[in-house]
Parts: structure tokens; sequence; C-alpha cells
């Protein structure tokens, strides 16, 4: 019997290192999921609205030190988001509204390099990752500053 070597496999179109390709709804499947799980919670946020008392919990940095986290006003972004009242939902939360924006792009991508039969590759180096956290850090001590009122929920 002979053994099965790489350019066998590399003559039938199957890649050692990703195994055999998969037909166009398997590799969509995991986009299409992650994406109606976004619409499900968009869906739920824009039903349920946050700016009424008791549908969502406070959040405890607020409430106990009175100091707004990065997150401050994302359920009051995402609703108004969802209304189309974009100034709105900037004033609410800015970085969440960046954030919408990001998913939609990065999801994109995906879905098209899927189609392509291409895996999604996410190559985020020291330098991104830290950029990331001192944006974050950033627009969380600004909108803590006086003059950073603009950026409160």
């Amino acid at each position: 019997m002979q053994g099965v070597n790489a350019d066998s496999h590399s003559a039938r179109g199957i890649d050692r290192r990703t195994g055999p390709p998969t037909a166009l709804p398997g590799r969509l499947a995991v986009p299409a999921g992650i994406l109606a799980a976004v619409v499900g919670a968009f869906a739920y946020v824009g039903t349920v609205d946050p700016n009424e008392p008791g549908h969502y919990p406070v959040c405890p940095l607020l409430r106990y030190a009175g100091v707004y986290c990065p997150g401050c006003g994302g359920l009051r972004s995402a609703h108004a988001f969802v209304h189309g009242d974009f100034l709105t939902a900037l004033q609410d939360n800015a970085m969440a509204v960046a954030a919408y924006a990001g998913f939609a792009v990065l999801w994109t991508v995906w879905v098209a390099r899927a189609v392509r039969g291409r895996p999604l590759r996410i190559d985020l180096g020291p330098v991104h990752l830290w950029s990331l956290g001192a944006l974050i850090l950033v627009f969380t001590v600004v909108r803590n500053l006086p003059f950073g009122g603009w950026l409160h929920p």
C-alpha cells in the first residue's frame, strides 16, 4: 500500500493545513450566526428602551464612584442607532458607534473572505493592542474631565 504524501493531497485540491474545502453554506455558517446574535441583541435593545429606568442594571462604576466607564451610554447609543438617530447615538457613546462601524467592516471582510474560501486572519500585534487600550483609556479619562462633558452619555 502506498503512503499518502503532500503531493497527492495537493493534486486533489486538499491543503493539509486547512483540510478539505467546505461548501459555501458551511463557510458562511459562523458569520451568519454571529450576525444573527448581533441583530438579535440590537433588536432587543431597540425594543426595550434603556432610557426608561428598571429595564437594565446601572453601571456600578457610575453608581458607586461617579465615574463614566468606556461603556456608559452604550445601550442608549445602541437604542438610538437602531432607531436611526445617529447624532444621539454619537452623543451617548461615540466609542460604541465607532465599534459598530468597526464590526460592520470586519464582518463584511469576513464574509467576503469566506465566499472566496479564505480564512479571516486578524494579526494584531502588541502595538495595535496597546494603541487600542490607550485610545479607550484616553476616551474614558477625557469623558470624566470637566472639558469632556460633550462625551457624557
